[in-house]
């Protein structure tokens, strides 16, 4: 407080290289409610200014004489508009020599608010530098909320990028961060209960609370989120708030921005820590709520794609065999493996099969291309297609294009790859029809590896299918079909993955089991496509 009991306003930088006018200019400025810092030469207010920018102190604005004895006030001003971190401070000029017009210009056209004539009375030396200061804590708000406005337009694109709720919730999370400059977790509560969680990166070093701290999330959204409409904006004590959720073991009041989706399903909650009655400010507050808006209206096609991946992981669960349940194959031994997509990834439509025909067995394995539940459904469709057309001709060719009028009558705008094996168990004789797919390798005993020669149209497009190609399975030879979720990856060119996957097939060891597992381990983790893979070989 000053001498008659006002709060000062502002932290004013006095300028001037005479020591009377110094303390005179204080003086006035100390009665008008300011703090005051001074400086006897250009230098020396630099020096001091370097100083405060260190602690974060800068004064709110600099009176400046024009006349000073180490540089002009005008070079002075020109120096402080030049560093980043300073140009924001606002720049009054004074002097008692009387100027001309043209060189009072030269403090504005320095970057200077103002110039005053000496002497000066005391109000108007006041009214200028209060003019100064506003002018520039406008001019910060406005920068300050152009660039939250700004973060929250990058936040917003990052939310709706989203693939997943879980990846949503991060992204959320990251965002509140960013806009309130400190850590943030975000909740969504979906409609079987199950609570995403999103924390911020490197503003919180989070160790994961327990399944009990969530189970009173959970709790809490569901309260106070029942019946909403709209945002939210609420306080929860520290009591009630779990410890740990924004800092470890550390009790924190979290500050909630709360919504729905508009169907009702899904609670969204973006949470950062408050202490007490602290200040909030309205403007950042406002753009969080409009964070968790954007949140919740990403959320709905997510938690509909969710249901969806369900129903459709339902169909493949039902319709794919599983290995201990595939039927009796005389003369041959069949080993499967079937390994989903990762959660974040969208459910593909590929199939396998192994069928018992009058002329052999039948192997098959496909893909219908694309992500969604009508892939899954279609490749449903095929595989009973497929086990209804070979119980009539079971020729991989007529199969192929039997299956591929199919597609084009019932599904118009889909297609899918397909590769289909008949093989004698007696002979080994075996013909082979590939529309699309990655061929078959043969794998003998002599560590060798070799992809069959067969190929063809995709299924679907209406163009004719070659002949099959034929050859004769030794009994030690293995046969080895896949779908590309296996080795397809982004970036890298398939044929590079093809020459991989034949290496390491080559490499492996003895047995069907060992052919499937190491291939597996090479290549089949974290892939963001569903793996299919058959492999035979004619029985002892």
């Amino acid at each position: 407080m000053d001498v008659d009991g006002r709060r000062s306003d502002a932290t004013v930088l006095v300028v001037d290289d005479v020591a009377a006018s110094r303390f005179a200019m204080g003086a006035l400025l100390r009665r008008a409610g300011h703090q005051v810092v001074q400086a006897a030469t250009g230098r020396e207010a630099l020096v001091e200014l370097d100083v405060r920018l260190r602690r974060g102190t800068l004064p709110d604005v600099a009176l400046v004489d024009v006349d000073l004895p180490d540089m002009s006030g005008f070079e002075l001003c020109r120096r402080l508009k030049s560093r980043p971190h300073m140009a924001g401070l606002p720049v009054v000029h004074f002097s008692a020599a009387a100027l001309a017009p043209a060189n009072r210009c030269q403090g504005l056209d320095a970057g200077g608010e103002a110039y005053l004539e000496m002497p000066a009375e005391p109000e108007e030396i006041d009214a200028v530098v209060r003019a100064a200061v506003r002018a520039a804590r406008l001019r910060a708000d406005d920068q300050a909320l152009a660039r939250r406005l700004s973060l929250m337009s990058e936040s917003v694109v990052t939310i709706q990028a989203a693939r997943s709720l879980q990846e949503l919730a991060d992204a959320a999370a990251e965002g509140t961060a960013r806009l309130t400059g400190g850590p943030a977790a975000v909740f969504l509560l979906g409609p079987d209960d199950e609570l995403y969680r999103g924390t911020s990166r490197d503003r919180t070093s989070l160790a994961p609370p327990g399944a009990e701290a969530h189970r009173t999330v959970a709790g809490l959204l569901r309260r106070l989120t029942r019946g909403q409409a709209g945002v939210r904006i609420t306080t929860v004590p520290a009591p009630l708030w779990p410890t740990g959720f924004f800092r470890p073991g550390m009790e924190h009041d979290a500050r909630l921005a709360l919504t729905r989706t508009q169907d009702g399903r899904a609670a969204v909650c973006l949470a950062t820590p408050t202490r007490g009655a602290r200040r909030v400010n309205p403007e950042t507050e406002a753009l969080v709520a409009r964070l968790a808006q954007a949140t919740a209206l990403a959320a709905e096609p997510l938690l509909m794609y969710q249901v969806e991946r369900h129903v459709a992981l339902t169909l493949q669960h039902s319709f794919l065999p599983r290995p201990h349940r595939l039927p009796e194959l005389p003369g041959l031994d069949v080993v499967v493996r079937y390994v989903p997509a990762s959660r974040e990834t969208e459910i593909g439509g590929d199939f396998y099969a192994a069928l018992r025909t009058g002329e052999g067995v039948l192997t098959a394995v496909g893909d219908v291309v694309g992500h969604s539940l009508e892939a899954a459904t279609v490749m449903v469709e095929i595989r009973h297609a497929l086990r209804a057309y070979c119980v009539e001709d079971s020729h991989p060719a007529v199969l192929a294009e039997r299956l591929d009028r199919m597609l084009q009558h019932y599904h118009p705008d889909v297609t899918a790859t397909v590769c289909l094996a008949l093989i004698d168990p007696d002979t080994g004789r075996t013909r082979i029809a590939n529309a699309g797919h990655i061929p078959p390798l043969v794998i003998g005993d002599n560590r060798s590896a070799d992809y069959v020669k067969a190929a063809g149209p995709l299924l679907g497009v209406g163009l004719p299918h070659p002949p099959p190609t034929e050859l004769f399975l030794e009994p030690t030879d293995r046969l080895l079909m896949v779908t590309d979720g296996l080795i397809e990856t982004r970036g890298t060119d398939l044929a590079a993955s093809m020459e991989q996957l034949r290496a390491a097939a080559a490499g492996a060891l003895p047995g069907l089991d060992a052919l499937c597992d190491t291939l597996l381990d090479c290549f089949g983790h974290d892939r963001e496509d569903d793996i299919a893979m058959l492999a035979l070989r004619r029985a002892d």
